[in-house]
């Protein structure tokens, strides 16, 4: 039961696991973050040229 103990506490496998999961949950927030901020002047550039052109 010790050892079973032991090699329970030892066992890193899911920490890094976790890791990877909140480093790719951050990179996905600051690609959603940029998309987001892209696409608003994307819009507002369409709308003025679309004001001049008419």
């Amino acid at each position: 039961m010790h050892r079973l103990l032991a090699r329970f506490v030892d066992d890193e496998c899911g920490a890094t696991a976790i890791e990877y999961c909140l480093i790719a949950a951050g990179i996905s927030i600051v690609i959603v973050t940029t998309v987001n901020g892209v696409g608003s002047m994307l819009s507002t550039k369409f709308t003025e040229v679309s004001t001049s052109i008419k």
